[in-house]
């Protein structure tokens, strides 16, 4: 397997955990499984904090970026353009809503 196929079927994979624990969130706070909940949170704000440091990218589109001379924003990733162009601001907001719900349902639990 050639390294850049590896990076991006890794940083794919990841990915598609961080997509999962975002589309957890409010899931898990609807069940009023709040732990599992701040445990989701928690990964999210730790992927962020990741990013941050990094610059605002994901530290694999610097390993992947000597393989290949292509930089559009799919180039280290199997997502489509359009996705990888607005990966951030889609899922920054899905997060930042479903923490907004979480607090909610968290708030009327403990009204109860």
């Amino acid at each position: 397997m050639q390294p850049l196929t590896a990076i991006k079927l890794l940083h794919t994979a990841i990915w598609l955990f961080f997509v999962a624990c975002i589309a957890g969130i409010p899931f898990t706070a609807a069940q009023h499984r709040f732990r599992c909940t701040a445990i989701l949170s928690g990964l999210v704000i730790f992927e962020c904090a990741v990013i941050a440091i990094n610059k605002g990218r994901c530290p694999l589109t610097d390993l992947a970026s000597p393989y290949t001379e292509e930089r559009a924003d799919n180039f280290d990733i199997y997502l489509p353009l359009w996705l990888a162009r607005y990966n951030k601001q889609i899922f920054g907001t899905l997060f930042v809503l479903g923490e907004l719900f979480a607090l909610a349902c968290w708030l009327t639990q403990a009204k109860r």
